[in-house]
């Protein structure tokens, strides 16, 4: 039924006709597994440069690999492995960051937290839309929907309308299902 409903979603809000793009990304796509995380354990993130795994720290990575680790262990499930990466990020207040924050502990069942990542991010980034989308889903999972499409409404207010926050945040509200990435 959940898949039923999820395919009206999309027909209702344009995703076969327009493009849905994945948070983070450039497609529609579920994120690709990185080698972190393939081959690494909690705390430690792949450096192809030293052929192995290595703390976050230790890597030479650029703030958009860690971006795209954070992403792909999210969306394996991995949140704790997520936000150790998240803690080595060197700028703590960069609105992504507080996004990510927010998204990894709203999936560990911390929804007042993530919700404080979430304003956050906000007050530092009011056009930060994927932050407007993983907050409007907290609200689908609790049952506010009037506060979901408040968040919808923001997104689209601000020129968001064709992206992956509009789109999946519809989706969500229309079938009650959220995304993992």
């Amino acid at each position: 039924m959940k898949a039923f409903q999820l395919a009206i979603a999309a027909i209702a809000f344009g995703a076969f006709t327009a493009p849905v793009f994945a948070a983070g990304s450039d497609d529609n796509s579920a994120p690709e597994p990185t080698t972190t995380v393939k081959e690494c354990k909690k705390n430690k993130v792949w450096s192809s440069k030293k052929g192995r795994c290595v703390k976050p720290e230790n890597a030479s990575l650029s703030d958009e690999q860690l971006y795209n680790d954070i992403r792909s262990l999210a969306y394996a499930g991995r949140y704790e492995h997520a936000q150790s990466i998240l803690s080595a990020m060197p700028d703590q207040q960069d609105d992504r960051a507080l996004t990510y924050w927010g998204f990894t502990h709203r999936k560990l069942g911390n929804v007042d937290q993530a919700m404080i990542f979430y304003q956050k991010a906000l007050a530092t980034n009011p056009d930060n839309l994927l932050a407007r989308s993983y907050m409007g889903q907290a609200f689908v999972e609790t049952n506010q929907l009037d506060l979901a499409r408040a968040q919808l409404s923001e997104i689209r207010t601000r020129g968001g309308s064709d992206g992956w926050a509009a789109h999946s945040l519809a989706a969500s509200i229309q079938s009650g299902t959220v995304f993992n990435y």
